[in-house]
């Protein structure tokens, strides 16, 4: 890979991780488009990495508290539990929803990876994908009523998202995309649904590179550690600048924009498909 590939790769894996436009799409399609070679595990292993520690550093009070929460649910006892706060309580739920609503997404990735890696990755699909669900997401951010407080959310609609964040498997679908459409359907803000993508996010992506890990370890690939370090790096910076924008602007803005760029995005490819 060449300094301009690096950079380009990692900067879109940064930005688009997050944004509702699919991250795994734009990954592909520099490949297919350019005739670039394609990147190869390591340098996938590196950009999600970068994007996690992003992600992770975003919300450090958040998962910090979540996680001093969590482990008060497993040691539970009646004077420990009449000390907790309304809020403690809430964040010791929202950490086991986060965890069991992610347990669908890992068995059908296990399941599934290795056929639509063969069978799936293709502009074609990605361009169906990409308009399908952009679709989508307009219908449901114009609709909405957008009216439900995260803090009255319920374990089922968290798992409804993470069942939504299974088919994020399919290139062009958008895994921040499905798991915000299935939040803004479930009545949260905008911002809100953002917010709970992000947080899934990191169990998602932290099991998206276990497994490019995995493959990388027992394949026969040679690692290219300057190229990796650099795609971290970028990858860092831009996925924690798109979370941080993102969320500032996203009551402000909409997804529309989004939407928009998928309905030309997805048009684009089939026009390069044909």
């Amino acid at each position: 890979m060449d300094i301009i590939e690096i950079l380009l790769l990692a900067l879109i894996q940064g930005l688009t991780e997050f944004l509702p436009i699919s991250s795994s799409a734009h990954l592909i399609l520099p490949s297919q488009l350019f005739g670039w070679v394609d990147q190869g595990q390591g340098f996938d292993v590196a950009v999600h990495v970068g994007s996690l520690l992003a992600v992770c550093l975003y919300f450090r009070k958040e998962i910090g508290d979540m996680l001093v929460a969590w482990y008060a649910t497993l040691t539970p006892n009646k004077e420990d539990d009449a000390a907790l706060t309304d809020e403690q309580r809430f964040n010791g739920r929202l950490a086991w929803w986060i965890i069991l609503a992610s347990i669908p997404l890992g068995l059908f990735g296990y399941l599934s990876a290795d056929f639509i890696e063969e069978n799936l990755r293709s502009a074609l699909v990605i361009a169906i994908t990409t308009i399908v669900f952009g679709l989508l997401l307009g219908f449901v951010d114009i609709k909405a009523k957008q009216n439900v407080a995260l803090e009255a959310f319920s374990f089922k609609g968290a798992m409804i998202i993470g069942l939504a964040q299974m088919l994020a498997i399919i290139p062009g679908t958008s895994r921040s995309g499905i798991t915000m459409t299935a939040g803004l359907m479930l009545g949260l803000s905008r911002e809100n649904a953002a917010r709970l993508s992000f947080l899934m996010s990191i169990p998602a992506i932290s099991m998206a590179g276990g497994y490019l890990t995995l493959k990388l370890i027992t394949g026969t690939e040679v690692v290219d550690w300057m190229s990796m370090g650099i795609g971290s790096v970028l990858a860092f910076i831009s996925a924690y600048a798109c979370i941080h924008y993102f969320l500032i602007l996203v009551n402000k803005i909409g997804m529309m924009p989004f939407v928009i760029y998928r309905l030309i995005l997805g048009v684009g490819l089939l026009a390069f498909v044909w």
